[in-house]
């Protein structure tokens, strides 16, 4: 848990995400490369200029996504973006998520371009997606960040959105594994969907269930339930709430980032008094 707070400045760092336009050789590809980057690196400034604490790039433009490896231009696209973001804002933590499940892509490319985490969907164990059957590939990852020398952090998701478990999931026991065994830095509980609020029930459970662990919120976080989530979880992640009217492939509205970063700030007695394990 250390480690993690270490890449922040704030104790309860909210992460805005840059979702990408879909990239060259995607079925809804239709932007050149040049206004891609341009759009993200916009959008990266857009959020980190107004006072979010971090930022993770997402080819959410891709779908539909790839169930394992994607391909190599892909890999390429999101590494030069990321490189830029980071001589842009080189003191900003960066983050990748590589759709749907690309781990190892993940990594590599974060490790590259000196960004600081992942995120992963399905870690350990196993989902039923609209890709199909997901399974984790922890043993991989972190082997792979060892060949790397590499000290990119996981965050990985429990239960994670846009998907059901094979059998009945005991939350506390997967919160636990995903922490425990597949040795994942962070943990993330999200709704059941894009932009759906973080069931404040299963925070609670997985924050409950493995107290050491730094938990975020990973869906849904508005400014109007923002303290509530935050007496539970360490940090969030905001994507379509700070968008232009609140839908998710718009552009980031600055006016929604600066009003949900004050939120934070102004609602520091839910939680100013809680204390991080080490």
């Amino acid at each position: 848990m250390q480690g993690i707070y270490q890449l922040f400045f704030h104790s309860k760092p909210i992460i805005g995400v840059v979702h990408l336009l879909p990239l060259i050789g995607s079925p809804g590809s239709m932007f050149p490369f040049r206004e891609i980057r341009a759009r993200a690196l916009s959008d990266a400034g857009t959020l980190i200029d107004n006072g979010i604490d971090g930022v993770i790039i997402e080819n959410y433009g891709d779908a539909p996504f790839l169930p394992g490896r994607v391909e190599p231009h892909t890999v390429a696209s999101m590494a030069v973006i990321a490189e830029e973001i980071r001589e842009h804002y080189p003191q900003t933590p960066i983050g990748l998520n590589v759709l749907r499940n690309d781990a190892k892509s993940a990594m590599a490319i974060a490790t590259v371009t000196g960004a600081n985490f992942i995120r992963v969907n399905v870690h350990i164990g196993a989902m039923l997606t609209d890709q199909g059957v997901l399974q984790g590939r922890a043993h991989e990852t972190l082997r792979y960040r060892s060949t790397l020398g590499s000290e990119v952090k996981i965050f990985a998701d429990v239960a994670v959105k846009h998907a059901v478990p094979l059998a009945p999931l005991d939350l506390p026991t997967s919160a636990a594994d995903t922490y425990h065994r597949g040795l994942a830095d962070a943990l993330i509980v999200t709704g059941a969907a894009t932009g759906k609020s973080t069931d404040l029930n299963q925070l609670q459970t997985v924050k409950t269930a493995v107290p050491q662990a730094s938990v975020f919120a990973g869906s849904g976080v508005k400014t109007d339930n923002l303290a509530e989530i935050l007496q539970y979880a360490d940090g969030v992640i905001v994507g379509t709430s700070i968008k232009r009217d609140g839908v998710t492939t718009n552009e980031v509205d600055a006016d929604r980032v600066r009003v949900i970063v004050k939120a934070r700030e102004s609602k520091t007695h839910y939680y100013s008094n809680r204390t991080m394990a080490s």
